[in-house]
């Protein structure tokens, strides 16, 4: 059984154009999501996939600077992208981390890998049910079912967001939600970077901690409670629609 994290990552960006490479303390946003999942014991691979587009070259040579492998795709049909590098690196189990959400927490992977390998899952989510902080989220699941849904999703939002084909089909799927021991979700904190102000929050929170990446999430979410002025400084930004791209 060959467990494969596959972060998605590409250059372009709404409201943050590049913001994959932004410095965070002295690395970059991606570096820190690379590190981070490399945390996780249960995994025998990362791969970073991003686009074929020339603007994405930037991503794969930070990839060569990080010693992390770089599979190269189709741009907006992230779906197929996926579907290839899981091919490419012959992940059983592939594991969903997006290169902007540089808290993601390795104990968290290890987590929804074993939920998903206990339960026999063809799909399973911590982020079905809203249990964690956005930027949390991990997506596990099986190449076989992988293959299913490339074959058969063929709405634009499901192709470029990878994964709604599963949950969207219970019926098809064995869908398992992963929910942790306390519901945090309700202190809407969001530990993901889309904006300048999600970007200004990260940073405080590495320099926080010494910008190591060793950090765990109780230990961010400790420090949010303990000074909500920080948590103020992205409250206002709204989250993108899955249709809203």
């Amino acid at each position: 059984m060959r467990v494969v994290a596959i972060i998605q990552a590409r250059m372009g960006s709404t409201r943050l154009p590049g913001k994959v490479l932004k410095d965070l303390g002295g690395e970059t946003v991606l570096a820190r999501v690379v590190k981070r999942t490399r945390r996780a014991t249960l995994l025998d691979e990362v791969v970073v996939a991003t686009s074929i587009l020339p603007a994405d070259d930037a991503i794969a040579r930070e990839c060569e600077a990080l010693l992390v492998a770089c599979f190269r795709g189709e741009e907006l049909d992230v779906l197929d992208r996926y579907y290839r590098a899981a091919q490419k690196f012959a992940g059983d189990v592939i594991v969903r981390i997006t290169s902007d959400c540089p808290l993601i927490d390795p104990e968290l992977i290890d987590a929804a890998i074993r939920s998903s390998l206990d339960q026999k899952a063809d799909y399973a989510s911590n982020s079905l049910v809203c249990s964690y902080p956005r930027g949390l989220d991990v997506e596990v699941f099986t190449a076989d079912a992988l293959g299913r849904a490339w074959a058969a999703a063929k709405g634009e939002y499901q192709r470029s967001h990878v994964t709604p084909y599963f949950y969207e089909n219970p019926e098809l799927f064995n869908v398992i939600s992963i929910t942790g021991k306390a519901d945090h979700s309700n202190y809407r904190y969001r530990w993901t970077v889309d904006t300048p102000e999600d970007l200004e929050l990260i940073r405080a929170v590495y320099k926080h901690f010494g910008n190591r990446d060793s950090v765990r999430w109780i230990e961010v979410l400790e420090l949010m409670e303990a000074q909500p002025e920080l948590a103020a400084l992205n409250s206002h930004v709204r989250q993108k629609t899955l249709r809203e791209g």
